[in-house]
């Protein structure tokens, strides 16, 4: 077994032979965070636990060429859920894999493994990175032939409890098939924009809500087609109305878990770590942005007016900046991340926030004051005289600022920093040679 757990893995054996499972899905995530798995009967585990699942990975996105294909997906026997009736017809599990190299190696390209390695070196610090992703999403019709529309599926607002709000049943249902898996759900609700949901869940160490994205958004697909309803994660869906977005909140804690942001003798709660963890956030933030928001319609989203961040800048209570700090203090003392959306791949996005936050602590770099100001009605000038720079305005200009980051090339290492770039060049190029529907409405009857 390839660092295995011995313990571990014979008491996912025992459970799965108690619970009757027939199958367990192997699971992992290509380089852009699109889940992978392979299923193999339940009586095949033992065997997963002792040399693995080879399989070809030259199809998987960012994994290898034809003639480098073969790899080795290896289950933690740690991460195992049973998955609940109302996801599967005969009874399943699920494991995340770690991914190997054919001579026993681990394989530079598995997306986990990177963020396993900065968490490693914030360990070394003496320090447990802990995010608290809050996943939007949105729920359109399907018509008579199956097929998503982009008809929302109701006309509620925030927070609303009304019978305006009809997918009530559907995020209790998505929030029941979680709880089953063990995860801890504190709050679904009602979003901003006609159709849009958010369901949040309690934080943990970064790896562990990584893996609980994933499942979030297969979870919450799978049950909105038993609802006859299509679910998008994609960050700007609708013009015209509010994107999803997927704000992080993380905090640093010591390895025996006191949270190391709080400092109630400071003036505003926070420690001396956590000003450098922000500030290492602001320095990083552009470089980042293709990583937070790597499609080219995340950057619909990024634009003033919808609620979403295009200033860089840290506040309090200031909703318009890029980095909130949430009032609560204590065990509760964190720092809000508002321009990452789900359509990225979270273990790449964490991993690069940890990278950030942890050099802003070894350069003991200062974020300056808190912007408590409106950002958004402050003239173009006003902005540059307080230092308010703009992120990125689209995906091309964000993979420019990606491939001078020395900090993300080490952090992702040099195989998954250049597929990336390569899969995102490639994107840009190919939405750049469009014509859409737009420039024809626009400039076809004039010139």
């Amino acid at each position: 077994m390839m660092n295995m757990d011995h313990r571990e893995a014979t008491k996912t054996i025992l459970t799965l032979e108690e619970a009757n499972v027939h199958f367990v899905r192997l699971q992992f995530v290509d380089i852009l965070g699109s889940p992978k798995n392979i299923v193999i009967p339940a009586n095949r585990i033992e065997e997963a636990f002792d040399s693995g699942i080879n399989f070809d990975a030259s199809s998987i996105a960012g994994y290898a060429t034809i003639d480098e294909s073969d790899y080795v997906a290896m289950p933690d026997p740690k991460t195992l859920a049973i998955l609940p009736e109302v996801l599967e017809k005969h009874k399943t599990a699920k494991v995340n894999c770690d991914i190997y190299e054919p001579g026993g190696k681990r394989y530079d390209g598995d997306t986990k493994y990177a963020l396993e390695k900065v968490m490693k070196k914030a360990e070394d610090m003496g320090y447990v990175y802990n995010t608290g992703p809050e996943c939007e999403f949105f729920l359109f019709k399907r018509d008579a032939e199956g097929r998503a529309t982009m008809t929302p599926n109701d006309s509620a607002g925030y927070f609303d409890l009304s019978h305006r709000d009809l997918a009530e049943g559907v995020r209790g249902d998505i929030s029941l098939a979680l709880d089953e898996m063990g995860f801890s759900v504190y709050t679904a609700h009602h979003e901003c924009a006609k159709g849009q949901h958010e369901i949040n869940f309690h934080y943990a160490d970064a790896v562990t809500t990584a893996d609980r994205v994933i499942t979030l958004k297969y979870v919450t697909k799978v049950i909105a087609a038993k609802h006859n309803l299509y679910a998008s994660f994609m960050p700007k869906p609708v013009f015209g109305t509010a994107g999803s977005g997927m704000h992080v909140n993380q905090s640093l804690s010591t390895l025996d878990g006191e949270n190391v942001f709080n400092d109630p003798a400071s003036k505003d709660g926070l420690s001396k770590v956590a000003h450098n963890f922000i500030a290492g956030l602001l320095e990083h933030i552009k470089p980042m942005t293709g990583l937070l928001n790597p499609t080219v319609n995340s950057y619909k989203r990024l634009v003033p007016g919808y609620e979403a961040p295009t200033y860089i800048a840290w506040a309090h209570r200031n909703r318009s900046a890029l980095i909130r700090i949430p009032s609560q203090r204590g065990k509760a003392t964190r720092c809000e991340l508002r321009s990452p959306d789900p359509s990225g791949n979270p273990y790449l996005q964490f991993a690069v926030m940890l990278a950030a936050g942890l050099d802003g602590i070894k350069r003991n770099l200062e974020p300056g004051e808190p912007e408590e100001k409106d950002i958004y009605s402050m003239t173009e000038d006003e902005r540059k005289k307080r230092g308010i720079e703009h992120l990125p305005l689209n995906l091309g200009h964000s993979i420019v600022c990606l491939e001078g980051s020395e900090l993300i090339k080490n952090t992702l290492g040099r195989h998954i920093f250049d597929n990336f770039l390569h899969v995102k060049n490639r994107e840009w190029e190919d939405y750049r040679m469009q014509v859409t529907k737009w420039e024809m409405d626009r400039y076809f009857p004039v010139i």
